[in-house]
């Protein structure tokens, strides 16, 4: 018997962290120089990723009779403080967002692992969750590359 309040609530989490994913990157956006368009380019596409991510996931709960979550998490809000507070002390921006970026990208990945290890989602949605975890991963692999090369670069 699936159990819709359990599936929506499994959902509903990997709508925020989404949420927190794409207000993260629209911060790291907004405060990346011009000059490092790759940068803003790709936090751009980060985000996009996010919004395709939380539009089919906000389709499955309304179709389960639920209510989409909308906002972020707290963690993300404790997150976007500690990027804010790292950054003060920093002497590389690019380098700081890049691995303040990892380390929501990890988060990302650590949400959809335990979304994962759930037993109440019909394979249609494991196959769901597990194609948006995979762009997330595709995601972080880049983030990752990127700060790998800025500390062979320094």
């Amino acid at each position: 018997m699936l159990d819709k309040t359990e599936v929506i609530e499994v959902l509903n989490d990997l709508i925020l962290i989404n949420n927190d994913r794409i207000e993260g990157y629209k911060k790291a956006y907004d405060e990346t120089e011009d000059s490092d368009y790759d940068l803003k380019a790709l936090y751009g596409n980060l985000a996009e990723h996010s919004r395709q991510n939380v539009s089919e996931l906000t389709g499955e709960v309304s179709a389960l009779g639920g209510e989409p979550a909308s906002g972020t998490m707290l963690s993300g809000k404790i997150y976007r403080a500690w990027m804010d507070v790292k950054s003060a002390f920093s002497s590389d921006d690019r380098k700081t967002s890049l691995e303040n970026s990892e380390f929501g990208e990890d988060v990302a990945q650590k949400a959809y692992e335990t979304a994962l290890r759930s037993e109440v989602l019909t394979p249609e949605l494991r196959a769901l969750i597990t194609r948006q975890k995979a762009t997330l991963k595709s995601g972080h692999d880049t983030i990752k590359r990127l700060r790998d090369s800025e500390k062979v670069a320094h």
